[in-house]
């Protein structure tokens, strides 16, 4: 089994950046892709980021530039780096580990960018 811990949400400016944690505890060791997804406000949840455990990432578009997507593998983390933050970036956060018997979700960050 795997547990996944996300932090690092609260509220962010226009312009402004955040960084948001994801922890993996547990099993870890057949972990593959790790990933961010958001789920906005009355919308559905959408994937953000991804990373592979060799480092090979994927953006969606209304992000690419603008997010960074890291992980590490010897603590068992992926990070989102938020910058150049806009209103629509408002959600909640989860992260996911996939491994080749079942996708981990996490309880989700909240992020607010908001003046």
């Amino acid at each position: 089994q795997l547990q996944l811990v996300e932090s690092g949400g609260g509220l962010g400016q226009p312009g402004g950046s955040l960084r948001l944690s994801c922890v993996a505890s547990g099993s870890t060791a057949n972990i593959a892709t790790m990933g961010w997804y958001l789920q906005a406000p009355g919308k559905q949840r959408e994937l953000v980021a991804t990373i592979t455990r060799g480092g090979s990432t994927y953006y969606k578009g209304s992000v690419k530039g603008r997010f960074t997507v890291a992980r590490d593998n010897a603590k068992n983390t992926v990070y989102l780096q938020l910058t150049s933050l806009k209103p629509e970036d408002t959600g909640v956060y989860y992260c996911n580990c996939i491994t080749p018997f079942t996708i981990y979700w996490g309880q989700g960050t909240q992020v607010t960018v908001s003046s």
